[in-house]
């Protein structure tokens, strides 16, 4: 049986317009720059410019003289639609940065990157191989991983061009392939565990050939003690004093772990700051890095379409459509007024509230989103918006935004520290601890609390884990 009741509910739903606010809000430097280009070209209503420069560029209006001599100026029928009102409507003001003199955004020259995979290919292509063998050398390498490894079972990629192919290659032709890909440029390419790329790297290798015999019988025969670092037990077994094998372990560790890394672009690797933040007397200088932002206003030549001065109207789907697309750039231009404040307002905040670390590099207060969006009277996820994937270029370098933002640790006067500085303090104490005898998390923690911090081992060790240091044992050296 069907029930027919009425609720009432209280809802909150963001408007489109809304919506393209916090989409803009969310966009780094570099990301807006290709959202408005993007917006140009679709937008015929939109340019680039500032609202007084085409004012100026405006013609006078046309002036023609009535039968009894006298002149008048021509004005359109009342009836006729005019978007006047809409251009007088809040667009005066609406710009992304000042002065803009249309200057030619001048970029740097990059170097053309060729991809890995291609190289391997070219390499490849100079190899001995027959058909077969350059089939499965081009499967293999589309199957190494960014940081160079070989991570796809060899038997299922050789079923596969079996499949594909209608062969009968075998595991070992395939094997040898590998081999050859291995010594490729980077050596040690293709590989499947670190074992085999040390190996292959070695092998490769003009280092001394009785040093290099016994690095390959360290990576060969007791490599498990050379990862846990037992040096007492490897220097016993390969019946060698100490100094040599700290020779042998140096040639070892001097290999590359990941042959793949590196293969980052120019344009990949470059990180454009979003603010700048500069020391001046007593204060501090906040800017938007926006001087690629050019900008924008509507076009007023559209006006003469809406108008019925000439013989030849604009049908109504035109004005229409013209209408609609002076909407969509109208809110455009809004949203991006709206991200320069909201960015500018959240950036004053951090450098109020982290006033030290930008006089001096150091000091970090603990700060979490809401103790800016109580300030500036926005939602904790507006600011979370803001922080996402910004740099702000400082005195002291480039800095995510997320990076004044941190937990807080209690120190034994009733202070609080931000976690950040005391990940800080232990890298210090761990890069001046006595290689032969490192320092164990517990130590760690007593030293830290020695300085007025209280820590446990077991928040040390997961710092420690966090910035990806190893355990006292692994971090042991011969010298």
């Amino acid at each position: 049986m069907l029930n027919i009741s009425l609720q009432h509910k209280m809802m909150m739903k963001l408007s489109p317009q809304q919506v393209q606010y916090l989409k803009m809000l969310q966009l780094p430097t570099l990301a807006l720059e290709q959202k408005i280009k993007a917006e140009l070209e679709m937008n015929p209503l939109l340019e680039e410019g500032f609202e007084e420069e085409q004012e100026a560029a405006q013609e006078p209006e046309v002036v023609e003289e009535a039968p009894d001599g006298t002149k008048e100026e021509s004005t359109a029928d009342e009836d006729s639609y005019s978007i006047d009102d809409f251009m007088n409507d809040e667009l005066t003001g609406h710009k992304v940065r000042e002065p803009y003199d249309n200057e030619e955004k001048e970029e740097l020259p990059l170097a053309d990157a060729v991809p890995m995979y291609q190289r391997l290919l070219e390499q490849s292509g100079l190899l001995d191989l027959d058909d077969e063998e350059l089939l499965t050398g081009q499967e293999i390498i589309g199957n190494i991983d960014e940081d160079g490894y070989l991570r796809r079972d060899l038997a299922a990629i050789v079923q596969d061009i079996n499949l594909t192919h209608d062969t009968q290659i075998t595991l070992e032709k395939a094997e040898g392939v590998l081999r050859k890909i291995q010594r490729l440029d980077p050596v040690g390419i293709g590989s499947r565990t670190l074992q085999e790329c040390l190996i292959v790297q070695l092998e490769a290798d003009r280092a001394d050939p009785a040093l290099k015999a016994l690095a390959l019988r360290v990576l060969t025969e007791f490599y498990e003690d050379f990862t846990m670092r037992h040096f007492e037990d490897l220097g016993k077994k390969l019946s060698i004093p100490t100094e040599e094998l700290k020779k042998v372990i140096e040639l070892i560790q001097h290999l590359n772990p990941k042959p793949g890394e590196g293969e980052i672009t120019a344009q990949e690797n470059y990180v454009v700051p979003d603010f700048i933040v500069m020391k001046s007397e007593d204060d501090f200088i906040i800017t938007l890095n926006d001087r690629n932002i050019p900008p924008l206003r509507i076009n007023r030549a559209y006006k003469e379409l809406m108008s019925k001065r000439k013989k030849n109207g604009v049908s109504a789907e035109a004005k229409d459509f013209i209408r609609q697309r002076f909407e969509a750039a109208k809110w455009f231009i809004s949203s991006i007024h709206q991200r320069r404040e909201t960015m500018l307002k959240v950036m004053h905040t951090i450098v109020d509230k982290q006033r030290e670390f930008f006089e001096t590099g150091e000091g970090l207060r603990p700060m979490i989103y809401k103790d800016i969006s109580e300030v500036i009277g926005m939602d904790i996820s507006t600011i979370s918006r803001v922080v996402n994937s910004k740099y702000v270029q400082t005195d002291y370098g480039v800095f995510s935004l997320r990076h004044f933002f941190s937990d807080s640790i209690s120190t034994s006067d009733g202070d609080e520290v931000s976690n950040k500085e005391v990940k800080r303090k232990l890298k210090a104490l761990i890069d001046a601890e006595d290689p032969l005898k490192p320092l164990s998390d517990h130590k760690l923690a007593e030293l830290l609390n020695a300085d007025r911090l209280n820590i446990a081992r077991r928040t040390v060790a997961k710092y420690r884990e966090a910035m990806l240091i190893p355990v006292a044992r692994l971090r042991r050296k011969l010298t």
